[in-house]
């Protein structure tokens, strides 16, 4: 069916994001993988094309575009390549620098913006800790005020970018008396003694994502780093989850639809008993069953990126896309898999890699029970 929410100017766009998956992405990919992570000249080839300042205002080096179609549909061709570039990407631009765009003060927009949207700056987030998962409002990590200063100390965990970036943006309880209401948001330099980063974690997918541990042994936080109200940190994590969680359900289904499409070549090609594999009834069916799983799927997300382009997805929206998108990616990959047969399970085939790579998708951005809770609590459960 046709996607009715993207007009010209979105498809140009789409093209802009395959040319660069060709011609930056594709080449390096083994390279990737080995290093266990993207390199900085394909950050800044990412900056230079405009694709890590879409949200961001022109006066700050960004596009200044408010329309999220526009951050979908780069999703969407990332993830149809590599779940794990859409992922740090989309934690770069989609995810961090709205919360600078919009909590900021004009004198951070001036020091971080620019550099983030050309990638000269990569940035992180650091919510998840060690024993927390994902329960934001029991974090351990703590700010203390000192002066002009505020003293962390703490550790996050499984943080995309986080080997490499040069910001982050930090969650830390300022007022333990307040609970979630005591939770703060602050940028971290990673140049601020104290503030170390562990080795790349060694994940079961999604290599070329560099993930590791942030530690903080008494770092020294300048007052004005402090990003938003003080106390308002929790409620401001609530109010960027859902953008989060729409993008990362517009790559789910972007990758499960890409990767459908060359299992459907294969089958085509791919022969047993003289004939293709494709035409045998249990493979064309199972195919078709795939086909409207995905579609069926994409018009939800469509319609769950609409309204987020209106300013109007609500979080019981967002989680439902999510939990949905990344049950159906990992079902629709490991039926791929297996029309692949033995070669399904080998590292060299992109089914492969995508399969394992998705499994993921389930627990990050809010794992999908936790989603289901609160499309529960909504329903008055």
């Amino acid at each position: 069916m046709p996607r009715n929410i993207y007009g010209p100017d979105h498809e140009a766009f789409r093209e802009s994001c395959r040319e660069f998956v060709e011609r930056t992405l594709k080449p390096r990919a083994e390279e990737m993988i080995k290093d266990k992570v993207i390199a900085r000249d394909i950050w800044l080839e990412a900056g230079k094309q405009g694709f890590l300042g879409l949200d961001i205002p022109e006066e700050y080096g960004g596009a200044g575009i408010d329309d999220y179609r526009f951050n979908a549909v780069f999703a969407e061709e990332i993830a149809g390549f590599t779940a794990a570039a859409a992922s740090c990407f989309g934690i770069h631009g989609d995810i961090c620098a709205p919360y600078i765009v919009h909590l900021g003060t004009e004198e951070q927009k001036q020091r971080w913006l620019p550099p983030i949207a050309s990638g000269e700056k990569i940035i992180a987030i650091g919510m998840t800790e060690p024993s927390g998962g994902s329960d934001l409002a029991a974090l351990k990590t703590t700010a203390v005020r000192e002066g002009d200063n505020w003293i962390v100390n703490g550790s996050k965990t499984f943080i995309t970018n986080g080997h490499q970036c040069d910001l982050a943006i930090i969650a830390a309880r300022t007022d333990p008396a307040k609970g979630a209401k005591g939770i703060s948001l602050f940028v971290l330099e990673a140049d601020m003694p104290g503030f170390t980063k562990g080795n790349k974690l060694d994940k079961v997918g999604q290599p070329e994502s560099d993930t590791s541990e942030l530690f903080f042994d008494n770092v020294r936080v300048p007052a004005e780093n402090l990003l938003g109200p003080e106390g308002m940190g929790f409620i401001e994590m609530m109010k960027h989850l859902p953008q989060e969680r729409i993008g990362a359900a517009a790559g789910n289904i972007g990758n499960a639809k890409q990767i459908l499409l060359e299992t459907i070549e294969y089958t085509k090609q791919r022969k047993a008993f003289g004939q293709p594999i494709g035409t045998f009834q249990h493979n064309k069916f199972k195919i078709a069953e795939l086909v409207t799983m995905v579609e069926v799927s994409e018009a939800y997300i469509d319609d769950c990126v609409a309204a987020h382009a209106e300013h109007k997805l609500s979080p019981v929206d967002a989680a439902k896309a999510k939990w949905w998108s990344s049950h159906i990616q990992c079902q629709v990959l490991d039926e791929c898999v297996q029309l692949h047969g033995g070669y399904g399970f080998m590292n060299e085939y992109r089914v492969a890699r995508a399969w394992r790579d998705a499994r993921v998708h389930k627990i990050w951005a809010g794992s999908n029970e936790i989603m289901k809770e609160l499309i529960g609590r909504d329903l008055g459960l």
